[in-house]
C-alpha cells in the first residue's frame, strides 16, 4: 500500500465524513431556525425563499475554488484531510501555505508525494489544526465583548478600522513573501554569480492570476457588476492554473 492509499484509507474517510455531516447538519438547523424567525417577525415567505435560492445559486461557483484546493492538496495529503479542512474551518490560502511550510519543516522539499511519510503527514495535519484553532477559541471566549466594542466605534468613526488595516497589511505581507520565494527559486546565486534556474511556472501562475483578478475587480467596481466578486477567486485560480499548464506544455 503506497502513501496515498494510506492517507485515503476508509477510517480517515469515516472520521472526516462524520465531522462534515455534523457541520452540515448544524447549517441546516440554523437555516431552518432563521427561516422560522423571519416568518415570526413578519417577513414575506416568497422573499425568504427567493433569498435562499439566490444564496445557494451564488455559492456554487465560488465554491469551485475550494474544490480546486482539495484537488491540489489531495495529490500529496490524500483526500480526507483536505476535504475536512476546507469543508469545515479552513481557508484555501491558509491550508496550502501552512501545509507547505510544515512539509519543509518536516524535512521535505515541499508538498511532494514522493517524499511524503506518515510522520510528515502527522506533522502537517497537526500544524494545520493547531494553527487555525485559535480563531474559534478566541471568538468563543472574547467574541461577544469584541463585537460590542466594534459596534460602539463604528458609530463614532467613518474611517477604516484597525482590524481592516491589519488584515490588509497581513495579507499583502503574505503575498509578498510568496513572490519573494518564487523569485528566489527562479534566480539564485551560485559561485558568486546569478543563475536562472528555470523554475518560472510559479511566477507565470501568479502573473496570470493577478491579471485575471484585476479584470474581475475592474468590471465589478467600474461596470457595476458587483456579482462578479463571488466568482473572482475561482476564476483567477482557473486562469492561473490554465496558464501554468499551457506554459509547461509549450516551453
Amino acid at each position: 500500500m503506497n502513501i496515498l492509499d494510506q492517507l485515503s484509507s476508509t477510517p480517515l474517510y469515516l472520521i472526516s465524513g462524520i465531522i462534515i455531516l455534523f457541520v452540515a447538519a448544524m447549517s441546516v438547523f440554523f437555516l431552518i431556525r432563521a427561516y422560522r424567525a423571519g416568518l415570526a417577525i413578519g417577513m414575506d415567505k416568497t422573499k425568504l425563499k427567493r433569498t435562499i435560492t439566490s444564496s445557494v445559486t451564488f455559492s456554487i461557483l465560488p465554491s469551485v475554488s475550494i474544490l480546486l484546493g482539495v484537488i491540489a492538496l489531495s495529490g500529496t495529503l490524500g483526500i480526507p484531510l483536505p476535504w475536512l479542512r476546507l469543508s469545515v474551518i479552513g481557508a484555501l490560502h491558509y491550508e496550502t501555505s501552512v501545509a507547505d511550510i510544515a512539509a519543509k519543516s518536516a524535512g521535505l522539499s515541499g508538498l511532494n508525494v514522493d517524499e511524503m511519510t506518515l510522520t510528515a503527514f502527522v506533522t502537517i495535519a497537526l500544524l494545520m489544526a493547531v494553527g487555525i484553532i485559535w480563531g474559534a477559541v478566541f471568538m468563543t471566549l472574547f467574541g461577544k465583548k469584541y463585537s460590542s466594542k466594534l459596534q460602539k466605534k463604528s458609530g463614532s468613526s467613518g474611517g477604516r478600522s484597525f482590524g481592516d488595516t491589519a488584515m490588509t497589511a497581513m495579507f499583502i505581507g503574505l503575498i509578498t513573501a510568496y513572490i519573494g520565494s518564487y523569485v528566489g527559486q527562479l534566480v539564485q546565486v551560485q559561485s558568486g554569480s546569478l543563475v536562472i534556474t528555470g523554475q518560472y511556472l510559479q511566477l507565470v501562475t501568479l502573473a496570470f492570476s493577478a491579471l485575471a483578478m484585476a479584470v474581475f475587480v475592474y468590471f465589478a467596481e467600474n461596470k457595476k457588476m458587483a456579482w462578479l466578486d463571488n466568482f473572482s477567486i475561482a476564476g483567477s485560480m482557473l486562469v492561473g492554473m490554465a496558464a501554468s499548464v499551457v506554459c509547461a506544455l509549450i516551453f
